[in-house]
Formats: structure tokens, sequence, C-alpha cells
């Protein structure tokens, strides 16, 4: 099988993994710059062509999409272009843009009766002290709405510094959350790791000294951790609810059970598959290499039966 992974670079250890689990298997990788991707709408013949219009991607059997925050928009059309190609991929468009917006997140998995951190959307100074007291801080942690990686997030101490930090960034032009921090969970964090109907693997994130954010990216370490059964459910029922098949699902330890705070649809496994010696690329090469197996089953046109 032809094996396509949508990334703006084929050195990124994410993408050199993918590419090197689908050789060992004897699948042909085919890395596409998504920015390089020049689409071709048509009711009839949707096509996508690499770099310029002389080099028509036609030979792709399955697409795994490894799209940046930083091209979002671009590259969900380049997805949902696939899509329209009838190539199965392994998240679609749609739950990747979910994904990425992390207050229609937290209302899918909130309406799913899932547990999330209490969360208030404020857009004006006068509802920061209300919007606190909602949260029971200070302190109190801010996201941006739109971010990866710990970026956009701070935990603010009191309600003066809650109220600069969302002046800067509504001033910005940026969507800003009041979230409830959990202080029986202060500097780390489980990240489980979904691929299809199972959590592969999991690893427990602990931020490095001084730091509130978890995120390896951001210099947290990370550890194996066995998930209870209660984790597993809760992980399973995210990606499950969101519509991703391949997922970073992102939970605090509270007192009361998890606490689902961001599921990633694009997730690296660079410290995953250190801290934990699963070979996360290979259990992702197969699951993609079975979906479009599946898919091609499925959709197969249905043979005409001879009239009489």
């Amino acid at each position: 099988m032809v094996v396509g992974i949508l990334s703006r670079r084929r050195s990124l250890y994410t993408t050199r993994r993918l590419v090197e689990s689908a050789e060992r298997l004897g699948h042909q990788a085919r890395v596409l710059n998504p920015l390089h991707c020049v689409l071709v709408v048509s009711p009839l013949a949707p096509e996508v062509y690499d770099r310029n219009l002389g080099s028509r991607v036609t030979d792709l059997d399955v697409v795994l999409p490894r799209i940046g925050a930083s091209i979002t928009e671009h590259g969900l059309a380049v997805v949902n272009q696939f899509d329209m190609m009838g190539i199965p991929l392994v998240n679609n468009s749609q739950p990747i843009a979910r994904s990425r917006d992390k207050l229609r997140s937290l209302q899918l998995l909130a309406r799913a009766g899932l547990d999330i951190p209490k969360t208030v959307m404020a857009s004006d100074p006068s509802q920061i002290h209300r919007a606190l007291e909602i949260v029971g801080g200070p302190p109190a942690v801010l996201k941006v709405v739109k971010g990866t990686q710990g970026i956009g997030v701070i935990l603010a101490e009191t309600e003066q510094s809650a109220l600069t930090v969302l002046e800067t960034f509504w001033n910005l032009g940026m969507h800003i959350l009041v979230q409830q921090f959990i202080e029986e969970s202060e500097g780390r964090d489980i990240r489980a790791f979904v691929v299809g109907d199972r959590v592969v693997t999991a690893m427990r994130r602990q931020a490095s000294i001084g730091e509130f954010r978890s995120n390896v990216h951001r210099g947290g370490t990370g550890s194996v951790v066995e998930l209870d059964d209660t984790y597993r459910r809760v992980a399973l029922e995210a990606a499950r609810v969101m519509g991703l098949q391949l997922a970073g699902v992102d939970m605090l330890e509270s007192e009361s059970g998890p606490k689902l705070v961001e599921i990633n649809s694009s997730p690296g496994f660079e410290g995953l598959e250190k801290a934990t010696g699963v070979d996360i690329a290979r259990t992702i090469i197969e699951f993609a290499v079975a979906f479009a197996r599946s898919r091609k089953r499925r959709t197969r046109p249905r043979e005409r039966v001879p009239g009489p």
C-alpha cells in the first residue's frame, strides 16, 4: 500500500518514524507538504497536485494528516480534498477542526457527560471577577481557544494578573477561556495515546521546576503509567465523541477522577515512545492499512445482476 503522510517536514521525529515503520512493514510512504498541495475542485473529478500542476497525486491508499496549528485552515482544505477523492483518512477534517477549538471540544465532551474542569469564556473586563468566582479561583488557568503544545496557557495567581493577561490577549483579537485550577494535579497530567478502539500506551507528564505546564515541548518529562479502567474508558470515549481515530487525550488526576483538558488530533509521540518503549509508529501504520482495506471492502461497487 501507499501511505500518504501530510506533514510540512519529513525530518520531524513523528513523520520520520511513520515513514520508517511503513517501509519496514512493506509499504510505500509518501510525505506531502500541505502547503505544496494544489487543489483542483470539480464536482466530477476533484484532484490534488504536488507543488505544481504537472504532478498529480493519484496513488495514495490511505492518508495520515499531521496538520500543524499554524496551517490549520489550509491543511483542513487539503484533508477535505482527499476525502472528496474517496481516499480513506485516519482523522478527517471535521474532527480535526473540532479538536483545534478548545471551547468547542469542551462543549462536546461536557454534552457527552465527560468530566472537564469548570470553564468560562469571558469577553469583557467587567466579567472577570464573576468568572473567577465560578471556576473557584484565583488561581485560575487562562487558555487561548486555539493553541497547542502549551502555548497560550497561563496560570493567573490573582484577579489583577488575570485581568492584565486577558486584556492583552483581547487587544490582540484572541478568545480566552478562564478555567478551574486543579490544585492536586498541579504540574502534571496524563497523556493517553488512542489508536482506533484502544489506548496504545500512556504516560504521566511532569512539569519542570518553576513551570506548571507539563508539556514535553515546555521542558516536561514523561514516565510510563498503567491506566486503570476508568482513565482508559474516559480516553476512548473522548476520542469517540470527537470522531477521532487517532488522538492524544490529556487528563488531570483530580480527587474526583480523571478530568479531560484537551484532545490532540495530531499528537506527537517522541516523548511517549522514549518513555514507554512502545512502537507507536508501527501501531499507527498497521491501523491505517487495516482501515484502508476495510474501507475498500465496504465501498466496493455492487455487481450488476443480469436481467432476465
